[in-house]
């Protein structure tokens, strides 16, 4: 989303990985972590409300970039990288569709913790 607008990620602009416990300053985001990197994450998150304030403040983000949005912007083309270019209105139903399953593999982990106990 926010390269998409032109503006800072939420994660590198807020600090976000020192409070994870993640090398301060860095666009480390878990991706391909092992159990320990995993677990050292999942205590921090433990230790505190963390991670609803960093969805809190990315969700503060998201809702000022997209109040703003005209039928005209969602033509805008936000990504040259890909063949044909992507527009402004494909990378929002994009990042729905990620949120969607992101939001569905936490409901299925939530249900094997249930399951666990």
């Amino acid at each position: 989303m926010a390269a998409a607008f032109g503006v800072p990620q939420v994660w590198s602009d807020g600090g976000w990985a020192a409070r994870f416990g993640l090398p301060p300053g860095s666009s480390d985001t878990g991706y391909g972590h092992n159990r320990v990197q995993v677990a050292a994450v999942s205590d921090a998150c433990a230790a505190s409300a963390l991670l609803a304030d960093y969805h809190e403040a990315v969700y503060e983000q998201t809702i000022k970039l997209v109040s703003g949005i005209t039928d005209a912007d969602l033509d805008r083309v936000v990504d040259r990288s890909w063949r044909p270019p992507v527009t402004l209105g494909v990378r929002l139903v994009s990042v729905l569709n990620d949120d969607a399953q992101h939001a569905g593999q936490a409901a299925f982990v939530r249900g094997i913790v249930l399951r666990a106990n």
